[in-house]
């Protein structure tokens, strides 16, 4: 196993600050010298990664208060490129963590873990290697996944605008463009994930911008 190499920064979105301080203590005991910065939304993180291009890991809570389903992970998978995103959730349902797996995740990593796996596992992130707990048999959506990361950054955002059910205007509005170009991404997204309409997209994708649970600890 290759050694940790010092320093860096890592990003932690995580909107429980007791988290946030339990995950930073556990990063900075894996990876001496890094510097930590956090983040309580999908927003806070996208704006940290404009300040920070070169985070050397990033740590995303799996429900954040801008966040449904995969749709913050996915988000921040654009933004980060190729820095590795790992999901933390106190959710251990085998789907949540295949899906992780298939849509790129690095790894995920439950927030009941004792303080010295968590260091151990982000240890591997930390030197590239990908962190998943053992789970039973399951079906990651790997043709799903294969056709979102076919869309394109604007595309993708119009999608997740689509999953929270946002009318075209409103889409047009958040994302500054007109109706016009919002209605030509449909026709793309509706093209690319072979379907005909917005409730068929919907359907669609809530596999994986619909895995939420009632419990808002995840």
């Amino acid at each position: 196993m290759a050694e940790t190499v010092p320093g860096g920064r890592v990003l932690i979105a995580d909107d429980h600050p007791l988290i946030r301080e339990g995950l930073a203590l556990a990063a900075r005991a894996a990876m001496p010298g890094v510097t930590v910065d956090t983040a309580g939304t999908i927003g806070d993180a996208v704006a940290a990664l404009k300040r920070h291009a070169k985070y050397r890991l990033i740590l995303l809570d799996f429900v954040l208060p801008d966040a449904r389903g995969f749709s913050g992970f996915l988000q921040l998978q654009h933004e980060a490129g190729r820095i590795p995103i790992a999901m933390i959730s106190a959710n251990e349902n085998p789907t949540l963590v295949e899906s992780a797996r298939a849509l790129g995740a690095a790894g995920f990593l439950h927030k009941t873990r004792p303080f010295d796996d968590l260091a151990r596992d982000i240890k591997k992130l930390a030197e590239g290697q990908t962190s998943f707990p053992a789970v039973d048999a399951g079906v990651a959506p790997s043709a799903l996944r294969d056709r979102i990361a076919s869309l394109s950054g604007a595309q993708l955002r119009v999608l997740i605008a689509l999953s929270d059910g946002r009318l075209n205007k409103q889409i047009a509005a958040d994302l500054a463009v007109s109706e016009a170009t919002v209605k030509a991404h449909m026709t793309a997204i509706f093209r690319k994930l072979d379907v005909g309409n917005r409730a068929q997209a919907l359907l669609a994708v809530q596999p994986l911008l619909g895995i939420v649970t009632a419990d808002r600890s995840t």
